[in-house]
């Protein structure tokens, strides 16, 4: 199992101080220095209130790089049910994995890798990583903008089908361009907002069925101007999972999608130690 490292994303800021320009990986990973004789494939999952296309400029960079990146679709419906849905694409696919996930992405990818053999590497994206029994909900950690009161964050509606007490959870838009994309231009923040998937109180609250990180080496990336799940919650979550990890200088809960380029450079990290 990896050792717990820490590696500081140098950041540089713009001359006009709003928006900071960061040391970003080139738009093409580097190629490993020792390349496996299979190269893996990489699989994305996105976390709460996103989709598919937050993954965009990773995706782009590792395929141009000459691999395979795979972007699904997280359900949002159910931790224990998301995970199998990932676990069941993931069986389909040949070689070994480097899989990713963001925010409670992280989470299904926990659950998902436990009972496949191909993933060889997990990377958390300002993300979660519980242990058996811990729910997504209570790893945001102390101080995050979930803290908040439930009726000043979220739009509530119901959905066919749901458990019992179950809903759909919309983030308000003050919430989500202030908190959740607080580093992004403001109409893209607005814009990203509006296109927004809900995801059900289920997946914040049903508990982790395992913690594919003790097997299964990882590396984190956190983002120091989180405010969704804390840089102190990641951190623990990081140590306790011995992960290799980058503390990005800023950002938000959205760097995925601010600067791909430090995200795209750990999950080339993750690439190379497949052999």
């Amino acid at each position: 199992m990896a050792a717990f490292t820490l590696v500081t994303m140098p950041v540089t800021w713009s001359a006009a101080g709003a928006r900071p320009a960061t040391a970003d990986a080139p738009a093409d990973p580097r190629p490993c220095p020792s390349p496996a004789q299979t190269k893996p494939t990489v699989v994305m999952v996105h976390g709460a209130w996103a989709d598919t296309s937050s993954w965009n400029g990773e995706a782009d960079a590792v395929r141009r790089a000459g691999y395979v990146a795979r972007v699904i679709a997280n359900p949002l419906r159910n931790l224990t049910s998301d995970a199998e849905t990932v676990a069941d694409f993931l069986k389909t696919v040949r070689g070994p994995i480097v899989l990713v996930g963001h925010s409670y992405g992280g989470s299904v990818i926990t659950n998902a890798a436990a009972n496949v053999p191909g993933v060889k590497a997990l990377v958390y994206v300002d993300a979660a990583a519980p242990d058996v029994g811990e729910t997504t909900a209570q790893l945001s950690g102390a101080g995050s903008a979930l803290g908040a009161s439930p009726d000043s964050l979220y739009d509530t509606v119901p959905y066919a089908g749901a458990p019992e007490g179950a809903k759909d959870l919309y983030l308000k838009q003050d919430p989500f361009v202030r908190s959740f994309g607080s580093d992004l231009p403001r109409d893209t923040a607005v814009r990203l907002w509006a296109a927004q998937r809900a995801a059900s109180t289920s997946a914040f609250m049903t508990p982790s069925k395992a913690a594919a990180w003790k097997t299964i080496p990882s590396w984190y990336f956190i983002s120091s101007g989180d405010r969704i799940i804390t840089p102190d919650s990641q951190r623990s979550m990081a140590e306790r999972a011995h992960s290799k990890v980058t503390t990005f200088q800023g950002g938000s809960h959205l760097t995925l999608i601010s600067h791909p380029g430090a995200v795209t450079s750990v999950i080339r990290s993750a690439i190379c130690s497949v052999r």
